[in-house]
Order: structure tokens, then C-alpha cells, then sequence
């Protein structure tokens, strides 16, 4: 399998006449990785792969995919099991259902996205066409799988150091996210129903001019339009229309 990622490797180095795939300290990936991991890495080929988007469309001799996605899926667990550690050992009298709130907020899409922003991530990902078509998860995508390839090439302890270095200490104080919203459809909702007043949601498909702009979400509180909205998702297009009836109508999390 190493045989056939160096001719991909080799393939992509001769094919778009860049270092970037290259060994070493003329790679400007591997001083960007020690900069924001603290440490120097052992598995460059790995590390390598947490950067490779599947457009590239390559794959191994048995036929799987050259790309971070494997290692996106276990950076999220691992990254999933050291936040729960965090918050057990922090909030020692908390329930589970608190814990498990406070942890959906801290390994958000949203939160993890902002992160793997700040670091620029993007700077460095292979692939094919414009990068900045893959839409705002690509951001924390990347972060995952580069937590994973950290996880298998040093090991759950310096994995949990980074981790928190990266993501804990500098983008989580846990006051801040207790009273975070993470849905505001939900608040919006759980008001109505505390208030007896009648909230609808309208959500519907729309095939206008715009190919991003898929869904429509109109809100009537009491038979009155709040809000309506335009995006590219229904989960989007809610929560969108959601957070600005909360807005106009001063709904807060109790």
C-alpha cells in the first residue's frame, strides 16, 4: 500500500510540478504541522493524507480511496472521547444530559469549522477544482482528520495534549458554552410551547434562479410572519429564520 501512495505521490509532484507532496524540510506542509501541533511528525505520507480531498480521485492496490476521509471519521471519535473526559473531570456534579449538551456544543460543526478556519487548513488541501466550492465543513473536516492522524502516529496521550492545546484551551470556556444556543429551531419551539402560542415553521423546496439556494422557511408566530429566509439547505433555511425570530421576539435560553 506505502508503494502505491509514493507513485501517487510521485504522479502528483511530476504531473503539477510542485513541492508540496515532496519529503522533508522543503515541504512547506511539515513546518506549518510543527508550528500549530508542537511537535515534529514521524509519518509524513499519514499526515500527507489528512490533507488529500477524494476529488483527486486516486486510489490504493485494494482499490480504496487516497483521501483524509478515514481519518476524518477517527479524529472524530477520538476528538468526541477527550472532550467527554474534559467535561467529566471539570463538571463533577453535572448530569449526564448536561454533559452530553455541553459536548454536542464543543465538538459542533460550527464551532470546529471556526477553528479549522483560524488555522488556515484549507492553505494546504489537495484537490481538484476550486477548494473553496467544498462549503464551510471542509474547514472542520480537515481538523478532524488531521486530530486522527495524529492519534495513529503518536498515540492517544500526545493526541489528548494537542487536542487540548489546539481546540480546548484557546476556544472553550465552559460558562460561555453552557449558555450557548446550538439550536435556536429548538428554542424557538420549546418558547412556543412554554408560552402556548402557536409557532409554525413553513419550509419548502425552491427551484429558483440561484443553484445554492435550494429551501425557503417562512416562521408565522400567532398567524404573523416573522421571518422568512432563502439558503441552501432546510436545516440552514430553519435555523436561519429561527435565530432572527429569537432575535426580534428577545428569546433566551433559560
Amino acid at each position: 500500500m506505502r508503494y502505491v501512495q509514493r507513485n501517487f505521490l510521485n504522479w502528483y509532484v511530476q504531473i503539477f510540478s510542485t513541492s508540496w507532496l515532496s519529503s522533508g524540510d522543503s515541504n512547506p506542509l511539515f513546518p506549518f504541522l510543527k508550528e500549530i501541533l508542537g511537535y515534529k511528525v514521524r509519518d509524513t505520507e499519514l499526515y500527507q493524507k489528512a490533507f488529500i480531498h477524494r476529488s483527486m480521485n486516486q486510489k490504493d492496490e485494494e482499490g480504496a480511496v487516497l483521501s483524509f476521509e478515514r481519518l476524518e471519521y477517527l479524529g472524530d471519535s477520538i476528538l468526541s472521547t477527550v472532550v467527554a473526559k474534559f467535561l467529566y473531570e471539570k463538571l463533577p456534579y453535572e448530569n449526564e444530559g448536561e454533559l452530553t449538551r455541553m459536548k454536542s456544543k464543543i465538538v459542533s460543526r460550527e464551532k470546529l469549522n471556526a477553528i479549522g478556519k483560524e488555522l488556515k487548513l484549507l492553505d494546504h488541501l489537495i484537490c481538484s477544482g476550486n477548494k473553496r466550492l467544498f462549503g464551510e465543513d471542509i474547514h472542520g473536516n480537515i481538523l478532524e482528520a488531521l486530530i486522527g492522524a495524529s492519534f495513529v502516529d503518536k498515540g492517544y496521550q500526545q493526541c489528548e495534549k494537542l487536542i487540548h492545546k489546539m481546540i480546548l484551551v484557546p476556544h472553550v470556556d465552559l460558562e460561555d458554552t453552557r449558555n450557548q444556543i446550538i439550536s435556536y429551531k429548538s428554542l424557538v419551539i420549546e418558547w412556543g410551547q412554554k408560552e402556548k402560542i402557536p409557532v409554525v415553521f413553513r419550509t419548502e423546496k425552491e427551484n429558483g434562479k440561484d443553484p445554492d439556494i435550494n429551501f425557503k422557511c417562512e416562521i408565522l408566530v400567532e398567524e404573523k410572519a416573522m421571518a422568512k429566509v432563502r439558503e441552501l439547505s432546510k436545516k440552514k433555511a430553519e435555523e436561519k429564520a429561527a435565530k432572527r425570530v429569537a432575535h426580534i421576539l428577545k428569546i433566551k435560553r433559560n
